[in-house]
């Protein structure tokens, strides 16, 4: 692994751990086995290396959560894999995310610290909702869904449920719960369909 890599990559594991406020360039340097000049080498400031952090995490995050997909025909069977994706495959990414999921981490903190910051991780939120509405909307289409559900409505649901098991997850580590969590929301999909 190059050092610019291996920098990123062990920056990711402490954001994901301690926040960005709350990783110094100093815990960077020592996880990375790096100097202050290996770091300034590849990245402008530390502002600079959070953008490039996040587009790693983002790539990680597709990677893990859309693996599949492209193989299933039904709307909802897609969403059904991917929520199985996320808490099989991206939640439970102890190597890229010791401390749970970055993106979470990174709204809550940086919300009122760094809002220019927080909007760039919000941009993800957006278009996961817009995907998960996206879906639903084509399920309606084909009659996968009734057409008196309101994909607005469940979307939102999906959502908020996700972001919730997220965080439960993130505090417990309990495997057992958040395979109920997702399982619910597994569960309510499938009594929407008609």
């Amino acid at each position: 692994m190059k050092l610019k890599e291996k920098i990123i990559h062990e920056s990711l594991k402490l954001f994901s751990l301690k926040g960005f406020l709350n990783t110094s360039i100093h815990d960077i340097l020592i996880a990375a086995n790096t100097s202050k000049g290996g770091f300034y080498n590849h990245f402008k400031s530390k502002e600079d290396l959070f953008f490039q952090v996040l587009d790693e995490a983002k790539r990680i995050w597709r990677e893990k959560n859309l693996t599949g997909l492209d193989e299933i025909e039904d709307p909802i069977g897609k969403i059904k894999k991917f929520l199985e994706n996320f808490r099989d495959l991206y939640l439970k990414d102890a190597e890229n995310f010791p401390g749970g999921c970055i993106f979470i981490t990174f709204i809550v903190e940086l919300n009122d610290q760094r809002p220019h910051l927080s909007r760039e991780v919000n941009k993800g939120f957006v278009g996961l909702k817009a995907m998960i509405k996206r879906l639903l909307d084509e399920g309606r289409e084909s009659g996968e869904l009734s057409n008196n559900v309101s994909t607005s409505a469940i979307t939102e649901m999906l959502f908020v449920g996700m972001l919730g098991a997220t965080v439960m997850y993130g505090v417990d580590k309990s495997n057992e719960s958040l395979n109920r969590s997702i399982n619910t929301l597994i569960d309510y999909l499938e009594k929407l369909k008609s």
